[in-house]
């Protein structure tokens, strides 16, 4: 996905993040399920992503297919993929499973942050969701099974679970998806890309701190403490000594980065004497 349906996925999963402190499996379904009907027609699609029609009127479509059948969060989530700009029919479906994925990712990742570092539930999806494609990779009969076009969605869901008996709810239902509705792919390659989606969220937990030299255990105390009061949550800390920095701190969470080094610095007044 890249140009327009790259920039209205980012807005879509920017839109979401204030939603998944509470989100829920349960939207998450829902978001699968408004999924299947989209993909189900291709008339559909094209008229979600028709650029002669408003955003106003691929919204109120939406709305008007799936109201009443979920909730109105999920509704308007849906709504708001549809007023946005697509460069292709897929893309739109391709966008509504990577926000119900992530809706699947932020839950396990609330449970587990209720009493530790929302990283260890993160990490444990992930190896939930390894352990079944490693399971499936070795099992022609399981490849067989879940590639059988005569099989029911409900049957190839059924066997994806057995396949890792002791794996989470949140983990099952991503499972479940990629065997039920893998979309034209293997259901292990789609299992792998929502294990790379939850390698990326775990990256909100890890603060990737550059100095100049070895910090003391008193400065590593402050630190710690200063960025899990700056972030709201307890960040794991890779330390990692640069002398190519000159001085100050660089830091990396996920995407963002604070950097006070002196290079930065000095980079930034080459540029103002250049301008």
């Amino acid at each position: 996905m890249a140009g327009v349906s790259s920039e209205s996925l980012t807005t879509a999963l920017t839109a979401l993040e204030a939603r998944l402190p509470t989100a829920s499996l349960q939207l998450a379904k829902e978001l699968f399920g408004i999924l299947g009907t989209v993909d189900s027609s291709a008339g559909l699609r094209r008229a979600l992503t028709d650029p002669s029609r408003s955003g106003d009127e691929k919204s109120a479509l939406v709305k008007q297919l799936v109201g009443g059948k979920v909730s109105a969060e999920a509704a308007e989530i849906a709504a708001g993929l549809a007023s946005s700009r697509w460069a292709s029919a897929r893309d739109i479906g391709d966008a509504l499973e990577t926000l119900a994925a992530t809706v699947v990712i932020a839950v396990a990742e609330n449970k587990s942050a209720v009493s530790a570092s929302g990283i260890s539930g993160l990490e444990d999806l992930e190896n939930d969701l390894f352990s079944f494609n490693q399971t499936v990779a070795s099992s022609h009969e399981a490849q067989r099974a879940l590639s059988e076009p005569q099989a029911s969605a409900a049957a190839k869901t059924t066997l994806a679970e057995k396949l890792v008996p002791g794996a989470s709810e949140e983990a099952k239902v991503l499972i479940g998806q990629a065997a039920s509705q893998p979309r034209g792919i293997k259901p292990t390659r789609l299992v792998a890309r929502f294990a790379e989606l939850a390698a990326k969220r775990q990256q909100r937990w890890i603060a990737t701190v550059s100095v100049t030299r070895p910090l003391t255990e008193t400065q590593e105390s402050r630190l710690q403490a200063g960025l899990n009061a700056l972030y709201g949550r307890e960040l794991k800390i890779n330390t990692n000594v640069d002398p190519a920095l000159i001085g100050g701190i660089r830091v990396q969470v996920g995407d963002e980065v604070l950097d006070a080094s002196v290079l930065t610095r000095l980079g930034q007044l080459q540029r103002q004497l250049a301008g």
